[in-house]
């Protein structure tokens, strides 16, 4: 039995019996053909990515769009915390040192050990200071951008006082964990290096050569280990600030999720490394070399106080364009690894119907739940609501 009509033509005519010639500029389909699949629409996309699995060019663009599409809390916190991180790791402690050789050249023979001994008192203490502070920068900044990447995939435009108050509550918790990391890899070292020392220590030519290979097979084998584990670990600050899980549940959370796309997430997140790594040499490399090199140049004569000058005015300027670039890089990779931590909760769990449930119900005027919690306790935090600039 024949259809009576048929579907319309690409230029609206209307449908015409499946028998009939088709006219003007219609067709009439061929027998047995299936007309096209009607009321389909692609994923929807609010805001950062579309809401579906993304892949890696989606990846890449989406990390530099993060820069571009909301600077003042992502590019300005991220400056504002790399700079203060790099100036009290870089600038004061060239400051401290500079000045304590500077004083330690007018200085009598019998001063000059004890300014010595100052000097490198004071650069230690600035150094842990340094330390200190990048864990807490570290951790807070990895916060925001894992908050504004999460928001912005919704369509939301936050301040950076929004993003810390979705934040509030979770904060230390993510401190706490970026430096047990840092202790975790500082001790391997430690233990690793305490115990080629003991083959030094024998003093033998062939225990200080079984040391030497002892030191770099576990060297390599300890890289190997951390990036595997790093890897495994990588979205833990996204569980614990996105999804709001206690320690031990995010690090459950981050394996399960990592595995099964180990490979897959090691190579982007090693590629985007790459890239940022490479463009902040070329852009860093001409500056370093000036800082060494160009105070022989502009000062011939040799003088101790003009060489010390410029030399501290230029690895000044190093420090801050390090602080910029730096900045750049940070946000990336960040952004990067908050990307592929809703790509996988996308591809096992479903997450984006969860977003996509959101989006139309935000459409409508009413307030739903946090759907990156979809099925967990609901936050205590409010949601901030979308700002009026939101694409």
């Amino acid at each position: 039995m024949t259809d009576s009509t048929s579907w319309a033509s690409p230029g609206g005519d209307t449908p015409q019996p499946s028998g009939a010639a088709p006219s003007g500029g219609g067709y009439a389909p061929a027998p047995g053909a299936v007309p096209p699949a009607a009321g389909w629409t692609p994923p929807p996309k609010p805001g950062l990515i579309p809401l579906r699995p993304i892949e890696f060019g989606t990846v890449l663009g989406a990390s530099f769009q993060v820069l571009r599409r909301n600077p003042r809390p992502t590019f300005g916190a991220a400056l504002l915390l790399n700079a203060l991180v790099v100036f009290l790791s870089t600038g004061i402690s060239t400051v401290i040192v500079v000045s304590g050789f500077e004083r330690a050249s007018r200085a009598s023979l019998a001063d000059s050990d004890t300014i010595f001994a100052g000097t490198i008192a004071l650069a230690l203490v600035a150094t842990l200071l340094a330390v200190g502070i990048s864990i807490v920068a570290q951790a807070l900044l990895q916060g925001v951008i894992s908050i504004e990447v999460s928001r912005a995939t919704l369509g939301e435009k936050l301040t950076l006082r929004q993003l810390i108050e979705l934040g509030r509550g979770r904060w230390w918790a993510l401190i706490g964990w970026t430096a047990l990391l840092g202790l975790a890899v500082a001790a391997a070292f430690g233990v690793l290096i305490a115990l080629s020392l003991g083959f030094f220590i024998v003093g033998d030519p062939v225990a200080i050569a079984g040391g030497v290979i002892f030191l770099i097979v576990g060297i390599l084998g300890l890289a190997v280990v951390s990036v595997w584990i790093g890897m495994m670990l990588a979205f833990v600050p996204a569980a614990i600030i996105i999804e709001r899980l206690p320690l031990g549940t995010s690090v459950r959370r981050s394996w399960r999720l990592v595995r099964g796309a180990f490979w897959r997430i090691l190579g982007t997140l090693l590629l985007v490394s790459v890239m940022v790594n490479i463009a902040a040499s070329v852009v860093t490399t001409p500056f370093q070399l000036a800082a060494t090199f160009a105070a022989p140049l502009v000062n011939p004569a040799g003088e101790v106080q003009t060489d010390l000058t410029v030399f501290l005015v230029l690895n000044l300027i190093v420090v801050g364009i390090t602080a910029v670039v730096g900045a750049i890089g940070a946000v990336l990779t960040t952004a990067a690894t908050s990307l592929l931590y809703i790509d996988r909760r996308m591809r096992t769990e479903g997450l984006d119907l969860e977003l996509q449930r959101y989006v139309e119900l935000r459409a409508t005027g009413a307030a739903g739940a946090d759907p990156y919690r979809a099925g967990l306790p609901p936050t205590a935090v409010p949601l901030a609501p979308p700002s009026p600039t939101a694409p």
